[in-house]
Formats: C-alpha cells, sequence, structure tokens
C-alpha cells in the first residue's frame, strides 16, 4: 500500500486535478491520498490559505466577509464545474465555512489555525466527491476520526506518538481510496491546531508511517530533486536518490521541496520517499531512501542557502574558561521562549544564529538587554542580515581535503566566509556569508564540484 500527497499546484484548478485521478487510477496500491489546499493558478495567484488567514483577519476586526467568503467557494466551484457539477456541491461548503467562522475557541491563535486548516479540509471533502464521479470508490476521512493528535501550541503543532496506533487500527475496505485533508490534526481537547506551513508533507508522513506504507509518494510541480535552487544556478545536476539526513539538512537550509519537520515520521518508521511531478508522472523523480543505500562516489549531494538568519555575536576574553557561560546564555534564551539554530564558539567568543522568526514580538530587545545585564560582556553585535549555506553529502564522511574543495572556489572568488562549521555527522558543511554574496557564493560551490549537470567524482 502506498501513501500518496499531492501539493497546492497540483489541485489547483480542475485541470490539475483530473491529472491527479489518472496518477490514482493507474495504480491500485494508491490507496491513502493526502490533499493540500488549492495553490496558485498563475503567479499573480492568492493560496487559498492565504485568503482564509485574510478571512480569520477580518473575522477578529468584525468587517465584512462577504466577498471574501465568495472569492474562496469560488475557486473550488471553479474546480467542480470542469467535472460537470452544479452549485450545490459548494452550498454545503459556504455554510460548513461559516459555521467555523462563528464556532468558539479558546484563543485567537487557535481560531486562525480552525481558519486556515479548513483549505485542506474542503478539498479533501471536494477531491472525494470528484473522485466518486470519475469512478473511483473513495471515502474522505479527517483527522477527528482516525485519531490524529497534535500537541497545543497554535500553528505549531507536532504530532503526539499516541497517533500512529490509532491510525493502525483504521480499517481501509477493499479497493477503496480514502482522501485525507493535510496540514492540521486535533488536540486532546478537541481544538484544530496546524502544522507549521508546508504542512500537508508532514501530514503525509506521518500516516506513512501509521499505516506502515510500502512508499509515501510526493507529488509537486518538479521534476527532481536539483542538487541547487534552479533560480540560482541554470540546469542543475538531477538528484536521482538521496538519504534522509542529507534531505533534511537540506530542507533546513532553504530547499523547498519539503518542510525540514516533514520527513521525520517517515525516517522513524523507515518509509521511502518518491518525490514525483504531477505534470509528468511516468518519471521516476528523487527516491529518499536509509543513508545504508546510498553509495557516494561524489562528495556533495546538494547546496542550500538562505538568508532567513540573523546572528548574535557575543565576545568575552577567557569564556572557555567560564564555567557556566553557556549555560547563562541558554537559560536567557528558555526564559524566553527562543530556540537557536546553531551556536558556535571560540576561546573568546560564541556566535549565536537565529530563524529571524524567534526574534519578534519584542524579544530581541529582551534577549539584547539580558544578555548585557547578566553575562556582561566585552563586545556585543547583532548581524541582521545573515545568509547560510549549507553543503550536504554521505560522500562529505571521511573525505581528505572535503572543506578545502569547498572554501578554496570562494577565495578564489574573493568571498569572505563570516563562519565555519562542519556538522557532526560529518554530511554537512555550514558557511555563513554576507547575503549580498549569497548567489556568488553558490554558484563558485556548485562550479568547483558538478560539471555538465553530474557531480565530478575524484579520488580520495
Amino acid at each position: 500500500m502506498k501513501v500518496v500527497k499531492f501539493g497546492g499546484t497540483s489541485l489547483a484548478s480542475g485541470s490539475q486535478v483530473k491529472k491527479v485521478i489518472k496518477i490514482i487510477a493507474a495504480d491500485k496500491k494508491r490507496r491513502v491520498v493526502v490533499v493540500s489546499a488549492p495553490g496558485k493558478r498563475f503567479s499573480e495567484d492568492t493560496k487559498i490559505t492565504d485568503l482564509l488567514l485574510q478571512l480569520a483577519e477580518n473575522d477578529i476586526q468584525k468587517k465584512d466577509n462577504t466577498k471574501l467568503r465568495q472569492q474562496i467557494i469560488q475557486r473550488y466551484q471553479d474546480i467542480a464545474d470542469d467535472f460537470g457539477l452544479g452549485p450545490d456541491i459548494t452550498n454545503e461548503l459556504t455554510e460548513y465555512l461559516k459555521k467555523i467562522e462563528t464556532g468558539k475557541y479558546p484563543s485567537e491563535a487557535f481560531f486562525r489555525a480552525a481558519l486556515a486548516a479548513q483549505g485542506e479540509h474542503m478539498s479533501a471533502w471536494l477531491i472525494t466527491k470528484l473522485f466518486q464521479a470519475s469512478g473511483l470508490k473513495a471515502r474522505n476521512l479527517t483527522p477527528e476520526q482516525i485519531g490524529l493528535l497534535v500537541s497545543s501550541r497554535p500553528g505549531q503543532a507536532q504530532v503526539l506518538p499516541r497517533s500512529y496506533a490509532k491510525i493502525a487500527q483504521t480499517k481501509l475496505n477493499e479497493d477503496e481510496i480514502v482522501v485525507f485533508p493535510g496540514f492540521y490534526g486535533v488536540t486532546k481537547e478537541g481544538w484544530i491546531n496546524t502544522f507549521a506551513r508546508g504542512g500537508s508533507d508532514i501530514t503525509g508522513s506521518i500516516l506513512a508511517r501509521g499505516f506502515a506504507s510500502e512508499l509515501y509518494e510526493n507529488f509537486t510541480d518538479v521534476d527532481t530533486i536539483y542538487s541547487v535552487d534552479p533560480h540560482l544556478v541554470k540546469d542543475p545536476a538531477a538528484i536521482t536518490k538521496m538519504s534522509y539526513r542529507e534531505m533534511r539538512e537540506l530542507s533546513y537550509a532553504g530547499f523547498g521541496v519539503f518542510n525540514d519537520e516533514a520527513i521525520l515520521p517517515a525516517i522513524e518508521g523507515q518509509i521511502p520517499i518518491n518525490v514525483k511531478n504531477t505534470n509528468d508522472p511516468e518519471k521516476k523523480g528523487t527516491m529518499i531512501v536509509p543513508a545504508s543505500q546510498i553509495h557516494r562516489k561524489s562528495k556533495i549531494t546538494g547546496i542550500a542557502s538562505s538568508d532567513k538568519f540573523s546572528a548574535l555575536f557575543i565576545h568575552s576574553y577567557l569564556v572557555n574558561r567560564q564555567v557556566g557561560f553557556s549555560l547563562k546564555v541558554l537559560q536567557i534564551l528558555a526564559d524566553l521562549n527562543i530556540s537557536y539554530e546553531h551556536m558556535p564558539s571560540g576561546i573568546d567568543d560564541i556566535t549565536i544564529i537565529f530563524a529571524k522568526d524567534q526574534l519578534t514580538n519584542g524579544r530581541k530587545e529582551q534577549l539584547t538587554q539580558r544578555v548585557k545585564d547578566e553575562i556582561k560582556p566585552d563586545t556585543l553585535e547583532w548581524k541582521n542580515d545573515y545568509s547560510i549555506i549549507m553543503v550536504v553529502g554521505e560522500g562529505l564522511v571521511n573525505r581528505v581535503g572535503a572543506i578545502a574543495g569547498i572554501v578554496d572556489p570562494l577565495k578564489d572568488k574573493g568571498i569572505s566566509l563570516t563562519m565555519v562549521n562542519q556538522g557532526s555527522s560529518e554530511i554537512s558543511i555550514m558557511l555563513g556569508v554576507r547575503p549580498s554574496e549569497e548567489k556568488k557564493a553558490v554558484e563558485a560551490i556548485y562550479d568547483a564540484n558538478f560539471k555538465d549537470g553530474k557531480p565530478i567524482v575524484k579520488n580520495q
């Protein structure tokens, strides 16, 4: 049995949904289908989830939502029209959405989460109807029905371990296709709560583990995962197979194919993942598998980069001899509910790297003041625009001169590094650069390690 997830672009229009139906009908093992909310149909279009979040804000501010609600429902009606289904099918969605809007919630944050989740909920409901109208035996199931329980931080849900046993107990009827909404689960108190954006990938991974599926197919709008962002490098090398941990490292640092949390349940269940293109489903795509199935002759699998970071530089002489220095810093972060990404250090300094979204609502200012008051550093400096480049590959393990082959091309291009750090797993090397030099640095590393769309293979 296979779990299959379709992203927003795969469900943005009736013509796209027809492709989805062909894909499901082509393989009887595709029994569990996870759907996203309809995405953009063209570059200037707006995703349904963004429209729903605006709907929530308007409700909170007590603005008239009639036109916005109609705009949302019309997107679903446009899809239904391609299948010859009349307005009766979306009238029910209109009443349902109004019911969600007028419900009672423990906080505005939970209200936003409940509204945001409705894109997937309504998508699953409609896709089930369209499957049935196309002759497929389909049934819609929801997180409430199968017991997909999540934690209670609004908009940052994490699956509760007991969910997997509940999912495993869900009975699938013979030759039946189950259509399931992505992006959300329910708390033990019964409130709807969403995962981070990109959460439909997380749902697919959870169900793949819960149902112990033989494969998790993730359909998107690209033929494969590439070794680098095609917007940065023209015609980059395709990755036909990669390890779970390579994907995790690259997703974290900016790869847009997967949310970096999304594959954790699949890893825990050792479920292989196949990333494929809805628009060209016959292509093999990229397989994501355990590291034991990877045998690299080249050093580098992929290069990712992001400018979503800020860095706090703390300089204090003889940091290495100050017992409890790092503990004091970590305690301040814990008190302010701030998580950090990395903390490279030297004998006299520590640099703490944060995702920028951790420093909102005055927390940056509070952190600065508390470090000044409690740590009393000789120097405290913020680098508000900070880019990280992550160079990843199973072939980096035990490779002589691995860092030189990555850093030397930057030196040749006159690019200065603000940080170099190799992960303990040895499959990743992290570089800090100025945002203005991020693209140039990625190009330099790629050109030194890839040629003609393939990685360069050198002897140890």
